[in-house]
């Protein structure tokens, strides 16, 4: 779940897409449009699998956890390294 096996392929990873969660945070955005831009992302990709609103949400938990974002004022924001 959180790395691939051989029965969850990478690109559906929650490691992995948390990454793509952190390079969309070049700038502090809302929930909202961190979703819509990583669906944007999806869809210019073919082979790419459909992530699900919940499995972001889980890579946001992910995220959260290892320290890597905050939420300030209501926006996703990159944590500052310690």
């Amino acid at each position: 779940m959180i790395l691939p096996t051989k029965r969850l392929r990478h690109d559906r990873a929650l490691l992995t897409i948390g990454g793509e969660v952190l390079h969309l945070l070049s700038t502090p955005k809302t929930v909202s449009r961190v979703w819509e831009e990583l669906n944007t992302i999806v869809e210019g990709e073919s082979v790419r699998a459909t992530v699900t609103f919940d499995w972001f949400v889980l890579s946001l938990d992910l995220l959260f956890t290892l320290d890597a974002i905050d939420l300030k004022d209501g926006l996703l924001v990159r944590a500052q390294l310690r």
